[in-house]
């Protein structure tokens, strides 16, 4: 005998069962942000035979993908973009299309007109929010990989609700929204992205369990590593962590640099020394901290909580003076350059990138050095093998730099300032090491 009480909760459970598959379907993916980390994302994703659509506001950039070529250097990038471009898994626009899942990757940077304080400038994530808004729909999932604030991914999705309202969000119906949101930073190294988006572990932070449920259901169709579910705000803090933590180490590192210089001890001949001891592993100085992620992520601590992010604070000053000093000690060089020849010295900058061999300008200390040189009258000359051409600094060969520069200063340890014959002829010519390239 059949239970008829039984048929409307069976029916109930079947539709409960559609509506999360429902969720957990990514045919079509959206990558917002077409820069250092959404293409490589993009690509990646593509290559797993989904279906991308990356977005970027550069018409420029949207016409280079989707000619099959790129616009950054990223070691392997270039090939798995023409071969997704090829087989029509990857095409770009410059305004959002329908799809299952949304990543967010646009730049967060500080407010122009704040920047004593170091306020963070959410207007890219607005903009971005507003723009897909346009086409999401019911079972869309929506993901902020942009390095946030803490708070960020409940304001992106105040921002759709408000773009939206005939749609419902976790903010307002919890697990049972229409759509999912979720915030997962990216955790890569430039140089070795292609490979760290596949085996890195990754934080998966949603506004719901359900929303970190579909969110990790996306990611595990390219991710190797282990995802790690956590709450929006514990996942956006995550990556603030992770880098202070490098932010606060490094400085601890240029500071040695500093009181080693003043008592004439090499401090890299130090810290390979103390590096001995089985409990110690300190990192290595250099011309300051540069990039996106470790020179600015410290500072959205700050700005959320500045009465307890003391240490982060001071380490970021520490960073952030090492780039004065390297700027001063450049200067006394080509002040001793002009005594001894009575002429106005050239100096030669040896890389402009915020780290070694990549093409990557953003925050860069060495380009600041470089600059500011520049601007207070110097003759500046600079040599960086990974860009082609600079809006105010000419660029030299190394050896037409070397040539002609009564002042070396190795800014940035590029591998083509690591070759044996050339640390040797930097030696001899008296380049001043910034990076420890030379010891």
């Amino acid at each position: 005998m059949h239970s008829y009480s039984r048929g409307p909760r069976n029916i109930t459970l079947q539709l409960k069962k559609r509506w999360n598959e429902r969720f957990m379907e990514f045919n079509t993916i959206s990558v917002v942000g077409l820069g250092y980390i959404g293409l490589p994302t993009a690509a990646v994703i593509a290559s797993r035979r989904k279906r991308v659509i990356g977005v970027d506001v550069n018409q420029h950039t949207v016409d280079t993908i989707n000619r099959g070529d790129i616009h950054i250097v990223e070691p392997e990038l270039d090939i798995v973009v023409q071969s997704v471009v090829t087989q029509g898994y990857l095409s770009a626009a410059t305004s959002p299309k329908p799809a299952d899942a949304f990543l967010i990757a646009v730049p967060t940077p500080f407010k122009a007109e704040s920047d004593d304080d170091h306020v963070p400038d959410l207007a890219y994530i607005e903009q971005a929010s507003k723009a897909i808004a346009k086409v999401l729909d019911l079972g869309n999932l929506v993901i902020l990989e942009s390095t946030s604030p803490v708070g960020s991914t409940e304001q992106m999705a105040k921002w759709l609700a408000e773009a939206r309202p005939d749609l419902t969000f976790p903010q307002t119906h919890g697990e049972d929204s229409d759509v999912r949101i979720a915030h997962c930073p990216e955790r890569v190294l430039p140089g070795h992205v292609i490979r760290e988006l596949v085996e890195n572990d990754r934080v998966i932070g949603g506004m719901t369990p359900k929303c970190s449920a579909a969110a990790t259901a996306l990611y595990k169709t390219f991710v190797e590593g282990e995802c790690i579910t956590a709450t929006a705000r514990t996942a956006e803090m995550a990556k603030l962590t992770e880098n202070s933590f490098r932010d606060v180490n490094i400085a601890f590192a240029n500071e040695l640099s500093l009181i080693c210089d003043k008592e004439g001890i090499n401090v890299w001949d130090l810290i390979q020394l103390a590096n001995h001891h089985p409990r110690v592993n300190i990192l290595q100085p250099g011309t300051g901290v540069g990039g996106h992620c470790i020179a600015v992520d410290p500072w959205f601590i700050v700005a959320r909580d500045a009465a307890n992010a003391r240490m982060i604070r001071t380490a970021r000053e520490v960073n952030n003076h090492k780039t004065e000093w390297v700027i001063e000690k450049i200067k006394l060089a080509a002040a001793d350059a002009n005594a001894r020849t009575g002429l106005k010295p050239k100096i030669a900058c040896l890389g402009l990138a915020f780290k070694p061999d990549i093409d990557d300008l953003r925050e860069s200390p060495a380009l600041e050095v470089a600059e500011a040189l520049l601007v207070q009258g110097y003759d500046v000359v600079a040599v960086e093998p990974n860009i082609d051409d600079h809006a105010s600094l000419p660029l030299l060969s190394l050896k037409a730099a070397t040539k002609e520069a009564d002042v070396i200063a190795v800014l940035v340890k590029h591998r083509e300032f690591m070759q044996p014959d050339v640390r040797s002829n930097l030696s001899d010519l008296g380049a001043i090491d910034f990076c420890g390239a030379l010891a």
